[in-house]
């Protein structure tokens, strides 16, 4: 069989069951049993060894920090450690204009680095932030673009349980990935923040002063020291931890766990309902994420077997496009994909033909994988299917998808401008991890 009639039956297999409703990994699944029919022929020995395989790509050490990442983010919000870090983050402010937008930006940035989950991010600031905004007599956008666009945050800024997927599935240091998205980062929450600078200059009834009690200045050193630096030691033990040499990505996740869990005991913020929580919620995120990747290694296996993958990257090379070029096809193709589908799913269905083909052009895998988790990290805004719009109209009561995806076309747009900044100067995202070597 022709490579491309091979790619056809694989991707378009996918693409149609997950079009009649059939879940993402059952898809893969069943795609994987007509490959094996048709490429392996011995099919009930074929299934044995799917599942072998399956079974030998989720017990990989490699994916030990997801869980434990996703336990760090979700006892910092089930235990109220992010109220505080809020409340705190609001006093700092004062009567700046889009003050409220600047906060949300600020405390995503903050998030991100405390908890690794953009679901919960968004739905954390949606619940507290949008409405106060639009009480102030906030316009629309300038409530829902900073929630939107700060939520996603958490997918670059470390700890990331998409980028330990990613470096995983791609075999890239995931220690030095998750360093690489940190200034970048950091560099994208400054670009939200002149966003809202020059949406407030142009339109300053777009997000109205009003009247803040004042707080002496030691009152507000005080509420940063008690409620946000204490925080400084979850990320010094995930980030600082990398960086340092001591730790390595899985120890580090493991720390950061223990340095929440320690934080909500001190502040006499733990409870045995705030656990369960937590833990009943990494579990199910979990167990959904492992079973997509056992049912994704066969498929990639598949996929190479069947000599799909190969002359897929053939005909992409054939084409004569510089690396940059071809970059731009990939990002392109994510952003398609993003309407549509969820991240993980994107990321499973295309990577075993992007990490062939960047190889090939000779691409630095590490900034290769941060400018991919950008444009996944665009996916989640876009319409009609991006799933933090659906977490704002959940949240948001009267939301429309219209609303929602108007504020968030800005930040999209910042997107792009820090995927440019990478691709002219690719130290914003190597310089950390070889600072780390």
């Amino acid at each position: 069989m022709e490579w491309y009639w091979a790619a056809a039956l694989f991707l378009g297999g996918i693409c149609l069951l997950m079009a009649l409703g059939i879940p993402v990994a059952f898809s893969f699944f069943l795609v994987n049993i007509v490959g094996i029919a048709v490429f392996v022929g011995r099919t009930e020995a074929g299934i044995e060894q799917m599942l072998r395989n399956g079974i030998a790509s989720i017990t990989n050490f490699s994916l030990a920090p997801v869980p434990l990442f996703l336990i760090m983010g979700t006892l910092f919000f089930r235990s109220g450690l992010a109220k505080r870090v809020l409340d705190a983050i609001d006093v700092c402010f004062g009567r700046l204009p889009g003050r409220l937008s600047y906060v949300t930006v600020t405390a995503g940035v903050i998030f991100a680095a405390l908890s690794g989950s953009s679901m919960a991010n968004t739905g954390m600031m949606g619940t507290l932030m949008v409405p106060e905004m639009l009480k102030r007599g906030y316009k629309p956008h300038m409530a829902l673009g900073p929630v939107l666009g700060a939520g996603g945050l958490a997918v670059i800024i470390p700890p990331s349980g998409l980028a330990v997927l990613l470096g995983s599935l791609a075999q890239i240091d995931i220690g030095a990935l998750l360093l690489a998205g940190v200034v970048p980062g950091i560099v994208l929450g400054l670009l939200y923040m002149s966003l809202i600078y020059a949406q407030t200059r142009i339109d300053p009834l777009a997000a109205p002063q009003y009247e803040v009690p004042e707080m002496r200045f030691w009152a507000k050193v005080g509420m940063v020291s008690v409620n946000i630096l204490p925080m400084g030691f979850i990320v010094f033990f995930v980030v600082g931890f990398m960086i340092l040499g001591i730790a390595t990505p899985t120890e580090s996740a493991a720390f950061g766990a223990l340095a929440t869990l320690l934080l909500a005991i001190a502040y006499r913020a733990l409870s045995w309902e705030a656990i369960r929580e937590a833990l009943m919620d990494a579990f199910r995120v979990s167990a959904m994420s492992f079973l997509l990747i056992m049912a994704s290694s066969t498929f990639s296996q598949l996929l190479a077997q069947s000599g799909a993958s190969a002359g897929m990257v053939k005909w992409a090379t054939g084409f004569d496009l510089g690396p940059t070029a071809m970059l731009v096809m990939m990002i392109a193709i994510l952003l398609v994909l993003g309407c549509f589908m969820d991240q993980l799913s994107m990321m499973l269905l295309t990577l075993p033909i992007f990490v062939p083909l960047a190889k090939a052009l000779g691409f630095d895998l590490v900034l290769w994988g941060v400018i991919i988790l950008l444009a996944l990290e665009i996916g989640f805004t876009t319409p009609p299917f991006g799933l933090l719009l659906f977490v704002m109209m959940g949240v948001v009561p009267g939301t429309t998808l219209w609303q929602a995806s108007k504020a968030a076309l800005p930040y999209i747009a910042c997107h792009f401008i820090l995927i440019t900044m990478m691709i002219l100067y690719p130290p914003l995202a190597t310089w950390l991890p070889k600072f780390m070597q």
